[in-house]
């Protein structure tokens, strides 16, 4: 067995940061990202402190398994301690990461471009791009070991991918298999391919998000979704729907322009006028430009699809550029959309970051639309511990409900949905599945990224279905 040490994402869902020790003169990293809420590391590494606090003398490589900040946002700190190595990811995600990195330097270190374009110039010389499926040996300084790692996908977002590393001891000629999920997505996600399980792992790395509940399969969450935003567009209301620039969005693009497509002509409100209001003249507004930035990456990625996105298109059809998408770029033209809606209450669905309430633009219109019983708001994914999303989630209900945005206080009058089946990350039974699927699976699981419940609920259901893991770490 070879140690794994973590330096996020173990007591937590973020942060997500974790070291293979090969022997003393070599570690490989997998991940290196923000913490967000109320989590920190076990050395204290918060939100608000971000400097790596390990070792990083030894670290040969950088893994990492996809571009959500949660696991690439300490990314700079990292070259700023002195890491040189390979920085290794995906096709897709070597296209992504300079977006992301950008971005969070941009948002949380400094505008200075001068500063910026010298964090991207060391990391464009740094990243090494993979093919899936491709063993790529990584540069140990002992010659008594051998690693080599490849890149599988994961289904989570667009180039996410779960890591196997291969470790070849020269005293005992037999090969090891340390497997790293990163987080795996649900079956039948938009635009992506369905993970598929390792034919081996002698040690596994095991997210656990979910790992205490199932999503609805495709059909029934898009007919949810479907249901929300008409109940919520019916009385001229907006939709606020918080989301991750990269993958969520673009996934819910895929399933609006789909219920645009298929009920164009459906009445879904009557405005102040009382005039009716069809699928197809709906405003569907993104307000992102990082979101924006992204899906135009992910439709220069249309070989990274899945064959019913690919037909779509073949078809005709434009499933992240359709005719009723506005996108909302410029700061002056937000505080314009902002006002405009809150104004006129024309019926709208608005898209926004952050995903989890946490800053961006969603939280302005949280400030203005919030209070107004006719408005709504539509949670897609998870909402870690600390964030305003989670305060909305847990308070909305009750008398006088209030959420703390930029230190003052904002009733919760809009109506608050919550559609698990949105989720990018795996449930509980596809994670057992992931294990149970490989032809030899794994003697130890270590649980990560997830809060206590959902690791004591996969432990158990692991315990139950997989009878050849002897050891579960959680």
């Amino acid at each position: 067995m070879y140690e794994i040490r973590h330096h996020g994402a173990y007591n937590g869902v973020t942060g997500s940061c974790h070291e293979l020790v090969i022997n003393t003169e070599n570690r490989i990293l997998v991940d290196c990202g923000l913490f967000q809420g109320a989590e920190a590391s076990d050395r204290g590494a918060s939100s608000a402190q971000l400097e790596i606090e390990f070792d990083i003398r030894n670290v040969r490589a950088l893994i990492v398994t996809h571009v959500h900040i949660d696991h690439v946002g300490r990314i700079p700190y990292l070259l700023a301690a002195g890491f040189s190595g390979p920085i290794i990811c995906s096709q897709p995600s070597a296209k992504l990461l300079p977006l992301v990195i950008e971005d969070a330097l941009k948002v949380g270190v400094t505008r200075n471009r001068q500063i910026i374009d010298a964090c991207l110039e060391r990391l464009a010389a740094q990243i090494v791009p993979l093919d899936y499926q491709v063993w790529f040996e990584l540069p140990l300084s002992t010659p008594s070991h051998r690693c080599h790692v490849k890149l599988s996908p994961a289904g989570h977002i667009l180039g996410s991918a779960y890591a196997t590393f291969r470790l070849e001891p020269e005293q005992t000629g037999k090969s090891w298999d340390v497997v790293f999920s990163g987080d795996l997505g649900a079956p039948y996600a938009p635009l992506l391919t369905a993970p598929k399980s390792p034919y081996k792992a002698d040690q596994l790395v095991l997210e656990s998000t979910y790992g205490d509940k199932n999503h609805e399969d495709r059909h029934h969450r898009r007919q949810r979704l479907q249901a929300s935003m008409e109940k919520a567009l019916a009385d001229g209301g907006v939709v606020l729907i918080p989301a991750f620039s990269i993958g969520r969005t673009q996934e819910l693009l895929y399933e609006i322009e789909s219920i645009i497509h298929d009920h164009a002509e459906q009445t879904v409100s009557h405005t102040a006028t009382q005039q009716t209001l069809a699928w197809q003249d709906v405003d569907i507004i993104i307000d992102s430009p990082l979101a924006s930035q992204f899906t135009e990456v992910y439709r220069d990625l249309k070989p990274y699809w899945d064959k019913e996105a690919i037909e779509r298109v073949e078809s005709g059809r434009h499933p992240l550029s359709f005719e009723q998408l506005t996108t909302i770029d410029s700061h002056a033209l937000h505080e314009q959309t902002v006002a405009y809606l809150t104004k006129q209450k024309r019926p709208a669905v608005v898209i926004a970051a952050s995903g989890m309430c946490a800053g961006g633009r969603i939280v302005n219109y949280l400030k203005a639309l919030l209070g107004d019983q006719r408005n709504d708001v539509i949670f897609v994914g998870y909402q870690a511990q600390g964030t305003p999303g989670r305060e909305i989630l847990t308070y909305h209900h009750k008398d006088n409900g209030y959420v703390i945005l930029d230190g003052e206080r904002y009733p919760i009058r809009a109506k608050i949905w919550q559609i698990g089946g949105y989720s990018a990350h795996a449930g509980q039974t596809d994670l057992v599945h992931f294990v149970s699927r490989m032809r030899y699976p794994p003697s130890k699981i270590h649980l990560v990224h997830g809060e206590y419940e959902a690791k004591q609920a996969l432990a158990q259901a692991l315990q139950t279905q997989c009878p050849e893991v002897s050891e579960i770490i959680r």
